[in-house]
């Protein structure tokens, strides 16, 4: 009998056991089962930005306080940018930067959505010179960004000048170098038109033609090195290869601080003066944290980082107070008005943007 007893007491210890360690094993699963949850339910956010324009660190904090994975994708124009978007798969991208003049093909073309400026309460920061441009009145689709020039890098060794004129490139000379102008319609026909002295968006095609003649002309130069966009080609002119380049200012100015041969120059002919702006591609898979990111570069702190870093001119008004007295005072970033003067935004052109294009085609099949 107290065999027995014994039996069912060491029978009913073990089974308690097992059911101790069923019911834990449980909890275990459920607790694996909840983190794998919270893995899955971590926040995204995809950034389709220029290379080289946003300051890491920026990004890291805004990580760390929204709690957020940021995804950073490249790109080298806006043509680029726009073919990326129409092909890609849609909602691939939650936020992307264009130039303020090619809104009007992506709100047509419904590659853009207006933003919600209820979530975005710093927009108060920004200089309303920056607020109300021709192509996105009341900056219904774009959150200005940063704003700079397209001029010239050059190598310039002891003893030697280069005058501040598009003539390097439609003036060549072997003593000067090889020069780089850059891959887009736009960009190089625009530098020919200002150098003729003619609008950068002018619809006359006679004037665009000269233009592109002109271009050919360049081209067939020996010193004429290549069509590159503007980080091929001042990486070019910071590695040797080349002597001039057309280019955008705050990558020259940053390569210009490192490097005390390298000088940014900004024609007298006048130049293209532009805004890149914040936008929300249709069917961003993230909308509500895009408005975040953006609300949170528009405090005076973070967008005064990201300018220092990038050396472009912020058209936030409150962090221009917080930016280093020399890089307000630096011409290559923050032009003077005498020099202002001369500048233009490229505009929309409607249908008669194709007449570039098709300049274009001509310029590069020759």
């Amino acid at each position: 009998m107290i065999i027995k007893n014994s039996i069912k007491i060491f029978f009913l210890f073990v089974m308690c056991a097992f059911v101790l360690t069923a019911c834990g094993g449980g909890e275990e699963q459920k607790t694996a089962s909840n983190e794998v949850k919270k893995e899955a339910a971590v926040r995204e956010l995809s950034i389709f930005i220029w290379s080289e324009y946003i300051d890491l660190e920026v990004l890291d904090d805004f990580e760390k306080k929204f709690k957020v994975k940021v995804k950073m994708t490249n790109y080298e124009s806006n043509e680029e940018m726009i073919s990326a978007l129409k092909l890609g798969r849609p909602g691939a991208y939650d936020i992307i930067v264009p130039t303020t003049y090619f809104l009007p093909s992506l709100i047509n073309q419904n590659l853009i959505q207006p933003i919600n400026k209820s979530l975005m309460p710093n927009l108060e920061n920004l200089d309303p010179a920056f607020t109300n441009v021709d192509e996105d009145p009341g900056n219904k689709y774009g959150v200005p960004y940063q704003w700079g020039t397209s001029g010239l890098a050059v190598r310039a060794k002891p003893g030697q000048t280069y005058e501040p004129s598009f003539n390097l490139l439609f003036e060549p000379t072997m003593e000067r170098g090889n020069f780089i102008i850059f891959d887009t319609a736009r960009d190089a026909l625009g530098a020919a038109l200002k150098y003729l002295g003619y609008s950068a968006n002018t619809i006359d095609k006679d004037q665009i033609k000269e233009a592109g003649d002109l271009l050919i002309k360049a081209r067939q130069q020996p010193m004429f090195f290549s069509f590159s966009s503007g980080v091929d080609g001042l990486a070019n002119v910071v590695g040797n290869v080349a002597s001039i380049a057309q280019v955008y200012n705050g990558e020259a100015v940053k390569a210009a601080l490192e490097d005390p041969e390298i000088q940014y120059l900004i024609p007298r002919e006048g130049c293209e003066i532009w805004l890149d702006v914040f936008a929300i591609p249709t069917g961003a898979a993230n909308f509500e944290v895009a408005h975040e990111f953006l609300n949170f570069i528009l405090e005076p702190e973070n967008a005064a980082k990201l300018a220092i870093f990038s050396k472009y001119a912020t058209p936030n008004a409150k962090a221009l107070e917080l930016i280093p007295q020399e890089d307000r005072e630096n011409p290559g970033i923050y032009p003077p008005q005498e020099l202002r003067a001369n500048m233009e935004y490229y505009k929309d052109l409607g249908s008669n943007g194709l007449l570039y294009e098709e300049i274009w085609t001509l310029v590069k099949s020759d």
